[in-house]
């Protein structure tokens, strides 16, 4: 191709990317100028709600200390060992907060008794993971919740249950997780136009390949008493920076993005929790938000259940609702794979799947709760989806009807290739404004 047939495709090639960018930078127009300063729920007059804050490990090990010295004068008086801390969030106790649009936990207190002999054993493990947590304090170093379980299996007996009572933990205590200098695997990954200091090292995730780079498994650490960012300095200096946050819901995607180099066609940042959001990606994609205050689009699986991850993105689990207003992000659009696509974008019938009667009853459930009742548009999708009764993936409309793996789909689709997601899916969604 001579240089001047170059130049005129590159030309054609950056109007294309413009005009398929115009209804994205009208959203981040919309966005910033009705973003305002975030309320607390004590400022709204909420007085039954309970939240935790960051600790530095020097309070951590002070209110170790504290508890410790209470349990020794209950003992002494005889009234036995015992803890109370705030009930950890379930679908009893946890309130939606229209006003900043999050899941916050209700106050209940709960007791542990070492007396009572059905929670005999639930109190020994607080006692022995408050000695193993004050000493990661009394250093400050951090463990991963995996090697917490092994320092005493015999006594935890599952991982399920140090974890369990680890998040009690940082209930009694009043602080986050992460306070408690314990992180879980890294599991999160993020690839495209973002830049940002891990320490002392500067991460260009432009050059982190299609495998990506891991999302540290704990975002500060402290020195001197002080916590301070592991991660800071987040920005995205490139000549054409990033104009959104493309949050993926599936590895595979992930990876078809990572490696078709989606972030460079269309400059943006992707972030990926491999499923289910585990804390660190919901911690840092809040962050990358904060600091670059561009939208975050969500590529979720067209069912109820990738409806319900991209809402724990949103307003924060039932679960870890005590720690909502630092994992929480707001104003998540929902890009796709939208039950109303399975039509429009004529996915092959052979490429979906019936819902089963556990699909149905989760998609009812889920379409009462208040932060889904308060989206007319997500309300529509989701009954879309049960009068339907069918779903599909993420994968499955990128793999197996595009990629050709389906012989029976119609032509048009088989010869898309593998790329369909990267080259027209995505693209037309761009262009068209098409998210909810």
């Amino acid at each position: 191709m001579s240089k001047k047939r170059r130049a005129e495709a590159a030309d054609m090639s950056q109007e294309d990317m413009e005009e398929t960018l115009k209804e994205v930078r009208t959203l981040a127009r919309h966005l910033q100028q009705s973003s305002q300063a975030a309320s607390s729920v004590s400022e709204l007059g909420y007085t039954n709600l309970f939240e935790v804050s960051d600790q530095s490990p020097e309070e951590v090990r002070k209110n170790i200390e504290l508890v410790a010295c209470q349990a020794v004068a209950s003992i002494l008086d005889g009234r036995g060992l015992a803890f109370t801390f705030a009930q950890r969030g379930s679908a009893t106790n946890v309130q939606f907060v229209p006003e900043l649009d999050r899941n916050y936990l209700e106050y209940k207190a709960m007791k542990r008794q070492f007396a009572d002999s059905s929670q005999v054993k639930r109190t020994t493990m607080m006692t022995r993971l408050m000695q193993l947590v004050h000493e990661l304090a009394k250093k400050n170093i951090h463990s991963t919740k995996r090697d917490l379980f092994y320092a005493d299996v015999k006594l935890f007996e599952k991982q399920q249950n140090s974890d369990a009572v680890l998040e009690e933990l940082s209930l009694m205590f009043g602080c986050t997780r992460h306070s408690l200098q314990v992180t879980a695997s890294e599991k999160g990954l993020v690839v495209g136009r973002l830049q940002f200091n891990d320490d002392d090292d500067f991460i260009d995730c432009t050059k982190m390949g299609r495998s990506g780079k891991n999302i540290p498994s704990f975002l500060d650490r402290s020195v001197n008493h002080a916590r301070l960012d592991r991660v800071s300095n987040i920005k995205s200096d490139y000549d054409r920076p990033a104009e959104f946050i493309l949050l993926v819901e599936k590895d595979a995607a992930f990876q078809r993005l990572a490696e078709d180099r989606f972030y460079n066609t269309y400059p943006c940042v992707i972030i990926t929790g491999k499923g289910e959001a585990d804390l660190a990606t919901r911690m840092f994609l809040r962050r990358v938000k904060d600091a670059l205050k561009i939208p975050i689009l969500g590529l979720f699986d067209s069912d109820a259940h990738g409806l319900k991850i991209l809402s724990v993105y949103m307003q924060g689990s039932e679960a870890m609702s005590h720690d909502s207003a630092n994992l929480a992000t707001p104003d998540i659009k929902w890009l796709g794979v939208r039950p109303s696509d399975l039509d429009k974008y004529n996915v092959p019938r052979e490429c979906r799947l019936e819902l089963t009667t556990h699909d149905v009853s989760f998609a009812e459930s889920l379409k009462e709760k208040p932060y889904i009742q308060k989206r007319s548009a997500w309300v529509k999708e989701l009954e879309t989806l049960l009068s339907r009764k069918e779903k599909a993936e993420i994968r499955m409309i990128f793999l197996l009807c595009f990629g050709g793996i389906y012989l029976v789909c119609a032509e048009a689709f088989t010869s898309k290739g593998f790329q369909y997601l990267t080259q027209e899916y995505l693209p037309r969604k761009l262009r068209e404004g098409d998210w909810v």
